[in-house]
């Protein structure tokens, strides 16, 4: 089965998650953030083009689910995905601290980000909320980190035994 269709499940569930049972909620002033958490997860064990895409596909959901400026969500997703890919591609994969540190700090990132082009847009949003909610929500997001990143490991490994040889002998 190819990645794609290992991580679609993974990624609308998540979106799902978010905008019904976690949207608006808070716990102890952060606001968890399911789907972001899971996006950094899977780019950290699939790579940084399909972390990219996952961003994209769940940011374009939440924006249709949510009624939410098309593209919005997306943009901030896709971006998380690729740095989370890059960093699972160059120093953090295989690490066990990898996920909760990507969650930590892509999180912090990805908020600033999100009222920087809410902000760009026009559109009215409080940098104050934001920014009083980013600390606390990237730790609540570093700790979801480390059960997500346990299932989307279960999910998007490869069984063993089917892997494909590298190289054919010819006799």
């Amino acid at each position: 089965m190819s990645a794609a269709l290992r991580i679609a499940p993974l990624v609308f569930v998540a979106a799902i998650v978010q905008v019904t049972v976690l949207g608006g909620a808070r716990v102890l002033w952060a606001e968890p953030d399911l789907l972001l958490v899971t996006i950094v997860c899977v780019a950290l064990a699939a790579g940084s083009i399909p972390g990219a895409a996952a961003g994209f596909a769940g940011g374009l959901l939440v924006d249709v689910m949510t009624l939410g400026t098309l593209g919005t969500t997306s943009i901030v997703l896709t971006l998380a995905g690729y740095w989370a890919g890059r960093y699972g591609e160059t120093t953090g994969r295989g690490r066990r601290y990898a996920a909760p540190l990507a969650a930590f700090a892509i999180s912090i990132f990805a908020g600033l980000g999100a009222v920087a082009l809410h902000f760009l847009l026009g559109e009215p949003v409080a940098a104050r909320d934001a920014l009083v909610t980013a600390v606390p929500s990237a730790i609540l997001a570093a700790v979801l980190a480390l059960g997500v990143s346990r299932i989307t490991g279960l999910i998007l490994e490869p069984p063993r035994g089917l892997e494909r040889p590298r190289q054919v002998e010819l006799v």
